[in-house]
């Protein structure tokens, strides 16, 4: 950890060529990676020519709208792909399951006394099931526009990326929250990391090809950014 113009930044040694710095949700921790053989005060003198840049994208998640903490009981507000749904609880002996209903209901059926945990599980596993249901069908539109492929795919919960690429193995992982987002916001993650492998820099290069098959990803991206963060408490 290093202090910088009174920020916390979290330094990260990896076998790299570039440095790359973040500022990451919900709070705004700073985190740079560098490559091993780049010296502190490298480090320092390249996080203080971003200062500016770092505090606004702080302020950003300061101001962001948050959800309360979820406690799963009827009428709490729930969101799936950018559309706000109201919870029904309904307790009764039975397999537990998750149903969403076009009257903007979303319907969770469980056992009586179940906690607060077991209900948070549930709802998960419902968002991931049908991110799995839509997610092939964007590749299938992606590859030929982009030409590549990807070899394996996944979702999971991640704490500081919307999604990630190994760029060795052709493998593309999708954060569980992408769930909650706008259906665009969904397909620009999709769209970005497929494009990692063309290029695996956030370099000009990268921007072109970006331009080239979403010319609107910058909106995507500025709407993510600006959607509901979750209520969870992000640990680095």
């Amino acid at each position: 950890m290093m202090m910088v113009g009174g920020i916390d930044v979290q330094v990260v040694r990896k076998a790299i060529k570039n440095l790359h710095l973040g500022v990451y949700p919900p709070n705004g921790h700073v985190r740079v990676a560098v490559p091993e053989h780049v010296s502190d005060e490298n480090v320092r003198l390249a996080i203080v020519s971003k200062l500016s840049w770092i505090k606004k994208q702080q302020q950003i998640f300061k101001g962001q709208s948050r959800q309360s903490e979820r406690v799963y009981i009827s009428g709490e507000c729930h969101y799936f792909l950018g559309k706000r749904y109201r919870l029904e609880l309904i307790e009764q002996v039975g397999i537990s399951r998750v149903e969403r209903f076009k009257s903007g209901k979303l319907k969770m059926f469980v056992k009586p006394g179940t906690s607060i945990e077991s209900k948070e599980k549930l709802l998960n596993a419902w968002y991931r099931e049908e991110l799995k249901r839509v997610i092939p069908d964007l590749f299938r539109k992606w590859e030929p526009i982009i030409g590549v492929q990807a070899d394996d795919w996944g979702i999971k919960k991640m704490k500081t990326r919307w999604g990630s690429c190994n760029i060795e193995k052709h493998r593309i992982w999708l954060n569980l929250e992408l769930a909650k987002k706008p259906p665009e916001c969904l397909e620009y993650i999709l769209v970005h990391e497929m494009v990692h492998l063309l290029e695996r820099q956030h370099n000009e290069q990268f921007k072109a090809h970006m331009n080239r098959f979403l010319p609107q990803w910058r909106y995507c991206r500025d709407m993510l950014n600006n959607s509901p963060l979750g209520h969870e408490e992000w640990i680095y």
